[in-house]
């Protein structure tokens, strides 16, 4: 399917070719799509003759733009391959080149004797002449907005400093907006009527809701979109989060009750393997903040790096506003929140993220009491702390420094790159189980009293 935005409302094309991959659509889908978008509300048109009716097609755009209330699907019956004597509305051209002797037969049937990549003259020319118009219809805007700059002085600082205060954002939650605390309450619900509204409404669609997050940023790059729900069930939406990172869509995933804290709600409903997964997605910002300082410093990130994907990663349970955590570490990825004050070298760095960092804490209280000269570090983000000068990374995490010990309620794949081989990654690496949050940290052993004996294991 194809999109065409307007000032007005979306238009739609559906190539009609019925071919898939595996052979004719009749094998595996029966769907009337003319009538399931018509139930959806759509305005219809069907151009049965989408080879060569051009005329037709414009018409049909011409009509959707005059439709003022509602979306317009344009059907395009087409003949995928259409011109390819021998492979014309098959499968076989679906997904494979044509050819060398196929593609002579294509250029003899369409009576095209040009060389490759040719292009007609009268097509160059119709070409530049589109280009040029919009070249001359940016230099028309940037000359009306410049004069209205100086015309409106007072009211353009004004609307500056409202969207530093208040950019466009919105956004929802796939049918989870009071557990995943996201409901904007200043704010009613985007509906037909009520554009200038905030909340939207995605119901139990996760993909849906990724796909549409992505589509506003597409056609509206100045507004900032989230979307929420159970980190685990980012299973049902990772093409929408995968698109949204390799087009630099910038929508920000605010994904809560990320780990086995999710208590009695069981494996099905505790990620485990989900933040190495994403971690290894090119373009994104991992996030998992411990606190309301981490949570604030997250969200500031997202906005202010347009161009990465976001997901934030949030707890279920209730957690400590740790001392010394703020928005300015969370910037760096990764920042000491707890030092060696003793003055002697350091013992063990202590690593942890999100919910298990008041545990790294309790742990190096104990380990001082040892005599032990101890470091804790929150890693909030793997891929922000990459990006900082090797002096920061350095002067926060030493490499004179091979006893480290990292702890999250996840998968250990990937910290071996962060604690290195003489240091251990404490984590979960089989699925959760339904228990209350206290009993589950203890049988999985993210506890104080592991971190504290692991530790003097290691050093």
């Amino acid at each position: 399917m194809r999109l065409l935005t307007t000032t007005r409302m979306l238009i739609a094309f559906y190539d009609d070719n019925h071919i898939s991959l595996d052979g004719d659509t009749e094998i595996a889908f029966i769907k009337n799509v003319d009538e399931c978008f018509k139930g959806l509300g759509w305005h219809v048109i069907w151009v049965k003759n989408g080879n060569t009716g051009y005329d037709k097609i414009r018409a049909a755009i011409k009509e959707a733009k005059a439709v003022g209330d509602k979306p317009t699907l344009i059907k395009v019956t087409t003949t995928i391959g259409y011109g390819s004597p021998n492979k014309a509305n098959s499968y076989n051209i679906h997904g494979s080149a044509l050819g060398a002797k196929e593609v002579d037969a294509t250029r003899k049937n369409l009576t095209w004797p040009h060389e490759p990549f040719h292009v007609p003259e009268d097509v160059k020319r119709h070409w530049s002449r589109h280009v040029q118009q919009g070249a001359d219809l940016e230099v028309e805007w940037n000359a009306k907005f410049a004069e209205y700059e100086k015309k409106f002085k007072d009211e353009v600082a004004e609307l500056k400093l409202i969207i530093i205060v208040h950019p466009g954002f919105l956004g929802g939650s796939a049918d989870l907006a009071s557990s995943n605390m996201t409901l904007l309450k200043m704010y009613g619900n985007f509906q037909k009527d009520t554009p200038e509204e905030r909340n939207l409404r995605f119901g139990v669609r996760e993909h849906g809701m990724g796909v549409i997050c992505n589509s506003i940023t597409y056609n509206s790059p100045d507004l900032i979109l989230y979307c929420a729900t159970f980190f685990v069930f980012t299973g049902y939406m990772i093409a929408a989060i995968r698109m949204s990172a390799l087009s630099q869509a910038g929508v920000i995933y605010v994904m809560t009750h990320d780990s086995i804290g999710s208590r009695e709600n069981g494996p099905t409903q505790q990620p485990i393997e989900h933040l190495a997964s994403f971690r290894a997605m090119p373009n994104v910002f991992m996030l998992r903040p411990t606190n309301g300082n981490e949570t604030a410093g997250a969200y500031k990130v997202t906005i202010l790096n347009r161009n990465t994907h976001s997901i934030i990663a949030l707890s279920q349970q209730e957690l400590p506003q740790l001392s010394r955590t703020s928005i300015e570490g969370v910037e760096k990825g990764g920042y000491i929140i707890l030092d060696n004050f003793s003055g002697n070298n350091l013992d063990i760095v202590l690593i942890g993220t999100g919910s298990e960092l008041e545990i790294d804490v309790k742990a190096a209280n104990e380990l001082r009491k040892g005599g032990k000269a101890v470091r804790v570090i929150s890693l909030i983000s793997w891929e922000l702390f990459d990006n900082q000068s090797n002096a920061y990374k350095e002067s926060v995490l030493p490499s004179s420094v091979s006893t480290r010990l990292s702890i999250e309620a996840g998968s250990t794949f990937g910290w071996e790159k962060i604690v290195g081989l003489k240091g251990k990654a404490i984590g979960i690496d089989w699925f959760g189980a339904s228990a209350p949050t206290g009993r589950l940290y203890k049988e999985f052993g993210l506890t104080p009293e592991v971190i504290v004996a692991t530790a003097k294991e290691l050093c």
